[in-house]
């Protein structure tokens, strides 16, 4: 069953002003939503009564009642982000005034990484898990920051999956390889602050061919999760190019673990065929030459 961030994520873009602002303020406080009635919830959100009554009902819920229940059930299965947190906002207390930059350093990607996947919930992973498995090709899309990331994952997929194309911008023939795009294809973007439009661009023509998007970013509403087919959402803090990584690859880690338990038997033969080639193509030193 979808969460109300999908939903919102989904149709935000067809919102009126006034829905989007209130739409926004349940993405931002599920507390206060999950606390008071539509009435107070409007006042907080600077709409109104009417407009939440309204944007339940876009949201495709039965009416607010279902709305904040769904909001509710979802606080007590999330890590909440106040616990996730509190080690780092301790350690950064601690060490004021003291050079344990290490300590401080772990902490905070602890934290994050806690909350990135403490938030991830198994059938979110298992649905991201059956498009890779179904794909025909997969192109994974990641620019300036975000490159390393699509790298290191369109790396491992071919390693595991074999079906797997970096995207590099303009070295590419975009013309040739959109229109050789189809349902059958899926598209990996990566997409964090300050964010890069020829991602979007690239996301949304890919879909207009009928590819299927998954995207990972920091924000259900940013430029590419309304586009995007499915969001894996990465918190971490600003600049995330600086001090998110950890998260990020906490997120593709786990993402490239459950493609291979899913598909264990084929993986394994697929690894053993890529060992073999390697060991033809590229000179490795041997521990026996060391």
């Amino acid at each position: 069953m979808e969460t109300v961030q999908e939903r919102i994520r989904k149709i935000f873009p067809d919102l009126t002003n006034q829905q989007k602002l209130a739409a926004k303020y349940i993405l931002a406080e599920p507390k206060e939503v999950a606390l008071h009635p539509a009435k107070v919830v409007g006042a907080l959100s600077g709409t109104s009564e009417t407009t939440i009554i309204r944007l339940s009902y876009a949201l495709s819920y039965s009416g607010y009642s279902e709305l904040q229940n769904e909001i509710r059930s979802s606080l007590l299965e999330r890590v909440p982000q106040d616990k996730a947190l509190k080690s780092f906002l301790n350690a950064a207390e601690e060490i004021r005034g003291r050079t344990d930059l290490i300590t401080f350093s772990m902490e905070q990607d602890v934290a994050y990484i806690r909350q990135t996947l403490g938030e991830l919930r198994e059938e979110q992973l298992q649905q991201a898990v059956a498009k890779i498995l179904a794909a025909k090709q997969i192109i994974v899309v990641g620019f300036r920051s975000s490159y390393s990331s699509a790298h290191w994952l369109t790396f491992n997929l071919n390693v595991i999956r074999g079906n797997a194309r970096l995207y590099n911008g303009p070295i590419d023939d975009v013309n040739h390889l959109i229109n050789q795009i189809d349902k059958e294809w899926l598209v990996i973007a990566f997409s964090f602050p300050r964010y890069i439009s020829e991602t979007i661009l690239f996301a949304q023509a890919a879909k207009d061919k009928g590819a299927t998007i998954l995207g990972i970013t920091d924000d259900e509403l940013s430029p590419l999760g309304p586009i995007a087919d499915q969001v894996l959402k990465v918190y971490a803090p600003s600049p995330i190019a600086i001090k998110g990584m950890a998260s990020i690859f906490a997120m593709l880690n786990i993402l490239v673990s459950g493609v291979v338990q899913a598909d264990g038997e084929q993986i394994q033969k697929r690894i053993a065929e890529y060992e073999d080639s390697s060991r033809q193509i590229y000179p490795f030193v041997d521990s026996t030459d060391i």
